[in-house]
């Protein structure tokens, strides 16, 4: 399943990030994003605005390109 098929307020473990560009998943890594991590999401803002989640105790927003190539099982 992919991040962006959770509902608000999921979680769900991060079991892959390959898909995501090379710097971009640099970036995600330096913010907690890591395989293995549980993650909560919390909303999608509209007109393809970006999905903010929550990761180790901190909200972060990405792109909703980005939210699709991350893939996750629900916990």
């Amino acid at each position: 399943m992919i991040l962006t098929e959770l509902k608000p307020g999921d979680k769900g473990i991060i079991t892959d990030l390959s898909k995501v560009n090379e710097l971009i998943q640099r970036r995600l890594l330096d913010l907690g994003v890591i395989e293995g991590r549980e993650v909560c999401y919390k909303c999608s803002l509209p007109f393809g605005g970006p999905c903010m989640l929550e990761v180790s105790g901190q909200c972060i927003g990405i792109r909703k390109k980005e939210a699709m190539q991350i893939k996750v099982e629900c916990s």
